[in-house]
């Protein structure tokens, strides 16, 4: 992977509140590194030996939308151009399951037209992915 010409964002509902924004950007950050191991670098040691987790060797940046655009942008998502790209999608749905089985049974249930993004993380060519976001403002 030339990393030089792959990016990676995350989008989120700027008008959520900041509990539900940090916690839509942990959750699809675990996933991504789930999808996408070969992106996380080594442990590393400081001067005075402690090791440290390995971290994603690019930068993620975090922008801002609202669940119109993100919702705009996940349908694109399906289209065939984009099929390569990596996704981590967030929504109401999940964020509102106690558990892992709740989820599997409620996303059974829901058609994609009705499910409400909280926020989406997309990994994979800069052209495609900057096609996508690339007029978004970070999130402040």
């Amino acid at each position: 992977m030339d990393l030089q010409k792959e990016k990676c964002v995350m989008v989120v509902d700027g008008n959520l509140p900041l509990g539900i924004i940090a916690n839509a950007v942990a959750i699809m950050g675990i996933t991504l590194g789930k999808e996408m191991p070969e992106v996380v670098g080594r442990e590393v040691s400081d001067k005075s030996g402690n090791l440290h987790q390995g971290i994603i060797e690019f930068p993620v940046p975090v922008l801002k939308g609202d669940s119109g655009r993100i919702k705009s942008i996940r349908e694109r998502l399906y289209e065939p151009e984009f099929s390569d790209l990596s996704v981590v999608d967030f929504s109401d749905l999940a964020q509102g399951c106690k558990t892992y089985e709740e989820f599997i049974e409620k996303m059974g249930t829901t058609p994609e037209a009705e499910l409400n993004y909280l926020g989406i993380a997309i990994c994979g060519a800069k052209k495609k992915v900057n096609k996508l976001t690339g007029s978004m403002p970070l999130l402040r």
